[in-house]
């Protein structure tokens, strides 16, 4: 039923309408004379109080707001891949065909080409019983993704007709399915409601790594699939960088990026950056298996709520597919900002720093509708969607609200630091404020897959990295020459930690990724010269000797040893470090 209302009050993208008895909370409702779209976040009597993801300025009282009957829905189906779309699923290069390089008021077109037609090949036949999650048929969206057509959740019948292999739109019938209720007729498009999780099986433990091929996020802070992790860093620190890397890298079949509020130019870069790059596994562009949201700062501040539920959403959706799904939201901070900013038009009470007292539960509900799970069906499949939030702290304050309420959700924290990024140190990750949860689950897989001493070692690199920063107040005072020889060994070691595999070349085609053997490889190298320089020293061996040791170069080039000749090569340099360490 469509209801009708009268705006009342107009406060910035918040506006109040009477007459709206009979709508529900988080519908979608259209707004005065230009259509603008909102959606109702408050109801009281009659009363409605709605977000407008849209500009107001112009719309007055006594417009009409109309009700659609149905809740902010995304269109799910093939086509969706490698767009780009804004905070509500409008796609940006159809908007700019229509109404130049600016979004105008109150447009309205389809998320997905309603007129293309795909080639539907089907994979079940008639008689077959079905339920929620099985898949009817696939569609080769892109070069990289074989789209599934599952039978949306909640039916459950017979199939009764499914078409033929052809050509078909989004909105053409392609199954007919017997149910108790009757008969239901399946297209390949699905809507589903942006702030519902999609429904799943069950849940799985996260025991498995993300591998993203950087030494820093794989063998020190590790992220396991499924899970959540956070990035804060201050302006220049390196997190768009940090995440194309993971969207490059990482063992995720689908990349899901949202740019939450950020400034233009940086959304800039993005978009004329990821249709440019090419996927390292296919050699085909990147962007066939990316799906871009883009919501800059100057769009209107409500649009940036909607943009994290829309990115999650779709990435809940390649899940139920069967695949591995990373999503990128950039960043989360603009996010919260928004919030603030509705939650003050609402005139509620603030909590810290302004922002509203839900802020906490609303991260934290985006942030849950990560994991790893089996999916609906008969046929069920293990998939999962990591989310990797970026945060940006003002002045880089990490104990501000934002970061604070992410850290209590994210099991990961990966703190990026300006004055590594000055000093040219990337990934700018700081070993000593960053941290994972997630190292005790997924060590078998690393013992299993990479090298037994896995664990052992990355324990032993980071108290070292511990040690070398309390020895650093005394170097500062008294130079490196005051301390023991022993502690000297301890200075030498760090500093291959933190040189030769802390840090690590994006744009190096070898050292651009780093296998989980190859990471295990040269951190075993690394702690066996700190194992032989000790011994060394102990026996007395003068440890200005052992720093001009020629196996050093070799430790340092370990980085751009290619992988196929590492085992190789890595075996020659340990053997080095026992014998010019045993020489001195």
């Amino acid at each position: 039923m469509i209801n009708e209302g009268n705006i009342i009050k107009i406060a910035g993208p918040v506006i109040v309408a009477d007459g709206m008895r009979g709508t529900q909370m988080y519908e979608v409702v259209r707004v005065g004379e230009a259509k603008l779209i909102g959606e109702i976040i408050e109801l009281e009597g009659d009363t409605a109080t709605i977000q407008v993801y849209e500009e107001t300025a112009g719309v007055k009282p006594g417009e009409k707001v109309e009700s659609t009957g149905g809740p902010l829905s995304v269109e799910l189906g093939p086509g969706v891949m490698g767009s780009i779309f804004d905070g509500i699923q409008r796609p940006l290069e159809v908007i700019k065909g229509i109404s130049g390089d600016y979004i105008a008021r109150g447009i309205d077109v389809d998320s997905i080409d309603k007129e293309k037609k795909w080639t539907f090949e089907p994979v079940a036949k008639v008689g077959d019983k079905v339920v929620g999650g099985d898949v009817l048929g696939q569609v080769q969206e892109t070069s990289a993704v074989l789209q599934k057509i599952m039978v949306p959740p909640m039916i459950e019948g017979t199939i009764k007709s499914i078409a033929a292999k052809a050509e078909y739109t989004v909105l053409e019938t392609i199954a007919e399915i017997e149910t108790d209720e009757g008969i239901k007729e399946v297209q390949m498009l699905q809507k589903w409601p942006v702030r519902k999780g999609r429904p799943y099986k069950e849940k799985l433990d996260p025991d498995i790594p993300l591998i993203t091929g950087q030494r820093a996020q794989d063998t020190f802070f590790c992220l396991a699939k499924g899970g959540a992790a956070a990035i804060p860093g201050p302006f220049g620190s390196g997190k768009t960088v940090t995440q194309q890397q993971l969207a490059k890298w990482a063992d995720a079949d689908i990349v899901v990026y949202i740019g939450c509020g950020e400034r233009g130019n940086e959304m800039t870069e993005v978009l004329t950056e990821f249709p440019f790059l090419t996927d390292p596994k296919t050699g085909n562009p990147i962007m066939d298996r990316t799906v871009l949201i883009a919501n800059t700062s100057n769009m209107p501040v409500a649009a940036r709520e909607a943009c994290v539920y829309t990115g999650i959403t779709i990435a809940e959706y390649f899940r139920d597919q069967g695949y591995d799904v990373a999503l990128m939201a950039d960043s989360t901070s603009r996010w919260a900002e928004a919030m603030r900013e509705i939650s003050g038009r609402l005139e509620e009470m603030p909590g810290e720093e302004g922002y509203p007292a839900y802020l906490a539960s609303r991260l934290a509900q985006f942030y849950e509708r990560a994991g790893r799970v089996i999916t609906l069906g008969q046929d069920p499949k293990e998939s999962s969607v990591t989310v990797v939030g970026a945060v940006s702290p003002p002045g880089g304050d990490l104990s501000e609200p934002v970061t604070q309420n992410t850290l209590r959700i994210c099991k990961v924290f990966w703190a990026l630091d300006a004055s590594l990024a000055d000093k040219r140190h990337f990934p700018s990750i700081n070993w000593l404020q960053s941290y994972s949860l997630y190292v005790e689950s997924i060590t078998n897989w690393w013992q299993e897959n990479a090298s037994e001493e896995w664990r052992a070692n990355r324990d032993q690199a980071m108290v070292l990295l511990q040690k070398e920063s309390e020895l650093e107040e005394i170097v500062q005072l008294v130079g490196p020459d005051a301390l023991p020889d022993s502690e000297q060994v301890v200075l030498e070691t760090t500093r291959m930690l933190r040189e030769d595999f802390l840090q690590q070349n994006a744009y190096d085609d070898v050292d651009t990724y780093c296998s989980p053997a190859k990471q295990a490889g040269m951190l075993a190298t690394i702690l066996k010269f700190h194992e032989a320089a000790s011994a060394a020293v102990e026996r007395g061996a003068d440890v200005k000797e052992i720093a001009a040791l020629t196996v050093k170069e070799d430790i340092a080039r370990m980085k751009y040893i290619p992988e196929d000749e590492f085992e190789a090569r890595v075996k020659e340099i340990q053997e080095k470090v026992v014998t010019q360490c045993a020489e001195v």
